[in-house]
């Protein structure tokens, strides 16, 4: 098991990509932290049930990444319960999809809100334990969109572009304490994101891969897991694209 004994956070944890990965780290011995915005007994009785197969300690956390207050509480929970974070997935996000004339400004706010502030914010929290400590893996997921400039993506490209450069910037400075911090960059994904494409667009955009399909969930995780654990020691700084050889 490549993660047997270490403490990871995982944020946006209820479906698709954040789901997938409780299992994946389950299984492979990790303790998670499992972030939800609202408290739900089917996702605490799930998570339940994912620890007693795997032997592993889920806790349920419950909190909007807009709320910095919230988000500070936990910091200062897992302070006071002493365990090591070992891992940090910055896994919560949104989408839009809109013309750039047609994205008002509320919606640019939005995105950046929860795919970048609350994601910068919270790694400056987590990021503390993990310095003294002089090891972790923060892994952010940003978005092919990050990278490409697709159209009708102008304000979610433009957020996990600023996710891709903050995580190089916090790589090259938290180095020296032995924390690594890498992003991975799903393309188009099997999730609840995909109801936003027209049909026609995701023919298209699955055609446009050498695949010729769209990315699983534990695909994304499975390099997730790599990231997290030590097969990946001297990796940090990159941006891996987990895209079917999306052009």
């Amino acid at each position: 098991m490549l993660l047997k004994g270490k403490n990871a956070i995982i944020t946006g944890t209820r479906r698709g990509i954040g789901r997938a990965m409780i299992n994946t780290f389950a299984a492979n011995g990790a303790n998670i932290y499992a972030h939800a915005r609202s408290d739900s007994p089917e996702f605490i009785e799930e998570t339940r049930l994912i620890a007693d197969r795997y032997g592993v300690e889920i806790w349920p956390v419950f909190f909007d990444m807009r709320d910095g207050a919230a988000m500070k509480a936990f910091a200062k929970r897992i302070m006071s319960e002493r365990r090591s974070v070992d891992v940090l997935v910055n896994n919560a996000g949104i989408t839009h999809n809109a013309l750039f004339h047609m994205t008002p400004e509320v919606i640019l706010r939005e995105q950046f809100e929860v795919n970048f502030f609350s994601m910068f914010f919270l790694t400056q929290y987590i990021s503390k334990f993990m310095s003294k400590r002089k090891s972790g893996s923060i892994i952010n997921i940003a978005s092919t969109a990050g990278e490409n400039g697709n159209p009708g993506k102008s304000a979610y490209g433009a957020s996990k572009a600023a996710v891709i450069a903050m995580t190089k910037s916090i790589a090259a400075e938290l180095g020296e304490y032995g924390v690594r911090a890498n992003c991975i960059a799903p393309g188009v994904t099997e999730t609840d994101m995909l109801s936003t494409l027209p049909s026609a667009v995701l023919e298209e955009t699955k055609n446009g891969t050498d695949l010729r399909r769209v990315g699983l969930p534990s695909e994304i995780a499975d390099t997730a897991l790599f990231l997290a654990s030590d097969l990946s020691s001297y990796i940090t700084g990159q941006v891996i694209r987990v895209d079917g050889g999306l052009k």
